[in-house]
C-alpha cells in the first residue's frame, strides 16, 4: 500500500475538494493555529522562459496556471510535480500567507485561526507588467467574496518615477 493512503500516517491539516470561489480549493480538516505551517508549494523549478512557453503551450494565458514564481527569477510548476497546494485558492482578504524561504522553498502557514470546514486562502498579489484594462481584469477576476474584495488577483501597479 503507498504511503500516501497508509492510515498509520499523521492525518493532513487539510483536505482538497469542491470550492466557490474556483472549482477545487483546500479547506481545512481541523481547527489550524495562528502560525502553522500547513503545506510546502511544491513542483518543478524551472526558468521565466520556460513557464511562458508552457502556458502558450496549454493555449492559455499566465493566470490559468499553477506558477509561483520565486524571488531568483525562477518557477515553481505546481501543475508538473506538484502538490495539493496548488489547490488553495486567491482570496483578497486571506488567511493564510505563502513565505518563501532562503532555499527557494515556499511554504504556506495559516495568519490566523482557521477553523475546521474554512477554506484556506492567500493573496496570489500577481504581477502583470501590462496595462491593467478591462479585459486583463476580466483574465484575472477575484470571486473571493471577501466584503473588500479587490475584484482582481493582482496586485496594485506600482507607481514609477519612470516615463
Amino acid at each position: 500500500m503507498p504511503a500516501h493512503t497508509s492510515r498509520s500516517r499523521t492525518t493532513l491539516p487539510y483536505i482538497v475538494k469542491p470550492s466557490n470561489v474556483h472549482g477545487t480549493g483546500v479547506f481545512a480538516r481541523r481547527r489550524i493555529a495562528p502560525g502553522e505551517c500547513i503545506i510546502e508549494y511544491r513542483g518543478e523549478h524551472i526558468a521565466w522562459e520556460e513557464a511562458q512557453r508552457r502556458a502558450e503551450a496549454k493555449g492559455g494565458p499566465l493566470n490559468h496556471t499553477f506558477f509561483f514564481t520565486l524571488s531568483s527569477g525562477l518557477v515553481i510548476d505546481g501543475g508538473s510535480q506538484g502538490n495539493d497546494a496548488r489547490f488553495i485558492n486567491h482570496c483578497c482578504e486571506p488567511n493564510c500567507e505563502a513565505m518563501e524561504h532562503e532555499d527557494g522553498r515556499v511554504f504556506i502557514y495559516a495568519l490566523q485561526e482557521i477553523a475546521r470546514g474554512e477554506e484556506l486562502h492567500y493573496n496570489y498579489a500577481l504581477i502583470y507588467e501590462g496595462r491593467h484594462t478591462a479585459a486583463v481584469k476580466r483574465a484575472f477576476a477575484c470571486h473571493c467574496g471577501a466584503p473588500d474584495c479587490t475584484g482582481v488577483m493582482l496586485a496594485p501597479k506600482r507607481r514609477s518615477g519612470r516615463g
